[in-house]
């Protein structure tokens, strides 16, 4: 059953669309017997106004878009989730966009700005054609290789959660570790902070020269590799949580004992670190808080705000589970 327009209210009641929308949007300018004439037509077609008419009407759509590049990580998850529980309380609804799995064809950017989104949070490497472009206003979330001058941004302290890392494994025994890097900012800023401390102390860093992205895939390959040509490493510290995973499989499938042969530490605290049957020592890069504070930084561009640009990177937390133990 086709759903009643604005156009048969109008009709229904015997006024011009125009009076319609005046009676929909509260105005005083409209006749008692005009507004019940509409009134009465709206109740016995069940017309339900279009929120997104109205919106564009009133010159925003209240649609925020995220921008990502790997769905498949539950970093993201808790980042939208971050962003909507600022924004959502204000009406917005958030439209992600992952263009790790777009068609080549398909443009992310060009058609969320087709879509008119009031903002944008951009956690991925910041395309050019936001740049190129009068695109609506932006934050970007994580650390990433250039962040544009103007631009609000928001991350965690990679280097900082890198060090906590490394000082933990040293604090255990560990010498000879390796770690499973990956393509991107906060890759390279957690590579940077790993390495420094583990070779300050007089230890040995096995880094991978993986620049792709850091998958499941990934990181089981990688620690093949890794056991296969150093199997004198007895710890391993992957990019991110997603990558930690592979290694637990990798060291499965060669009957290595986790943690008592090697112990293995994750990056960002995801979801699936914390169930029970994985149990990952991980870094806590509070994505829940990246993505409020993005939020917060949207929330007051979308309003207006033109003040100095504001760059935030929040204290990560080390949290120690079931996959690290003493040096064997």
């Amino acid at each position: 059953m086709r759903r009643p327009t604005i156009y048969d209210v109008a009709r229904e009641a015997g006024v011009s669309k125009s009076l319609v929308s005046l009676v929909l949007q509260g105005s005083g300018r409209v006749s008692d017997a005009s507004r019940a004439a509409v009134e009465a037509a709206v109740d016995s077609l069940g017309y339900r106004p279009s929120r997104a008419a109205a919106e564009l009407a009133a010159g925003r759509t209240m649609l925020v878009g995220v921008l990502i590049d790997d769905y498949a990580n539950p970093w993201f998850v808790d980042l939208a989730r971050g962003i909507g529980h600022v924004l959502g309380p204000e009406g917005y609804r958030l439209t992600v966009v992952d263009t790790a799995t777009m068609p080549a064809a398909e443009d992310p950017v060009e058609g969320m700005l087709s879509a008119r989104v009031d903002g944008i949070v951009v956690a991925r490497d910041v395309p050019e054609q936001l740049l190129a472009t009068a695109a609506p206003p932006l934050v970007v979330a994580g650390t990433r290789d250039r962040i544009p001058a103007g631009v609000d941004a928001v991350a965690n302290d990679d280097t900082a959660g890198a060090r906590l890392a490394a000082e933990y494994l040293l604090a255990l025994g560990h010498r000879i570790v390796a770690h499973l890097s990956a393509g991107g900012g906060a890759a390279a800023a957690r590579r940077r902070g790993f390495e420094e401390v583990i070779r300050a102390a007089g230890g040995r860093v096995v880094a991978t020269d993986y620049g792709g992205p850091a998958t499941e895939h990934a990181g089981f390959d990688s620690t093949v590799r890794v056991l296969a040509e150093h199997p004198e490493v007895t710890a391993i510290f992957a990019v991110n949580d997603v990558m930690a995973l592979g290694a637990l499989g990798a060291a499965r499938q060669r009957g290595i004992d986790v943690p008592g042969r090697l112990s293995i530490v994750g990056y960002d605290n995801t979801s699936l670190a914390r169930t029970r049957l994985i149990d990952l020592t991980t870094v806590d890069d509070d994505s829940f808080g990246v993505g409020r504070e993005a939020g917060q930084l949207l929330r007051a561009r979308m309003a207006g705000g033109n003040g100095d640009v504001v760059r935030l990177a929040l204290d990560p937390v080390l949290v120690v589970r079931g996959t690290t133990a003493a040096a064997p």
